[in-house]
């Protein structure tokens, strides 16, 4: 993390800011160094902590540390920059979760292919509580994922994915070809 950068002085050192009894003292002084070279990592975290916050920029161990933040359940397995712009569109994401738009984007963001979903789409109810519900055929969703090479796309990892995105009683069906 940002501990191991060799050299890094702090912007404020403390023996300059000690009254002046103790500017001339040889230990306060070594002392002091000691003391900034702890604080000297939290002074740049802070002072660039924007920079932080943008999962595009910041340090690939805060990305992940972001994701917890949105709310996004990050595949260890994912490539540093799928993470990364996972992350950045974690809100936009979680804004069309549960629709054809969302689930195309996120299945985009994973693969880089080009996605078509076609869904058995519509609502079903009953006309009193408790009562039969109409229509015989369970809910499908059909994802077709077009990619220039499809042994290169982990199925178990988007297969998981989708299934995190659509409704658990959802059937789902993926197909990859090129």
């Amino acid at each position: 993390m940002r501990t191991a950068i060799d050299d890094l002085t702090s912007p404020h050192p403390l023996g300059e800011r000690m009254p002046a009894v103790y500017v001339d003292d040889d230990f306060t002084q070594r002392f002091t160094q000691a003391l900034d070279e702890v604080l000297a990592p939290v002074f740049t975290v802070l002072d660039c902590f924007a920079a932080y916050l943008d999962p595009r920029i910041a340090p690939a161990d805060f990305v992940d540390w972001l994701a917890g933040w949105v709310a996004l359940d990050l595949d260890e397995n994912w490539s540093a920059t799928q993470r990364r712009e996972l992350v950045a569109r974690a809100v936009r994401l979680h804004r069309f979760r549960g629709t054809r738009k969302g689930l195309a984007e996120h299945v985009w963001l994973l693969t880089g292919g080009r996605v078509d979903i076609a869904d058995s789409g519509g609502v079903a109810v009953s006309a009193r509580p408790g009562g039969p519900i109409p229509g015989s055929s369970p809910a499908h969703v059909l994802i077709r994922i077009r990619v220039t090479n499809p042994e290169a796309v982990d199925r178990a990892r988007i297969t998981a994915a989708v299934r995190r995105m659509v409704p658990a009683h959802v059937a789902t069906t993926i197909e990859v070809t090129t």
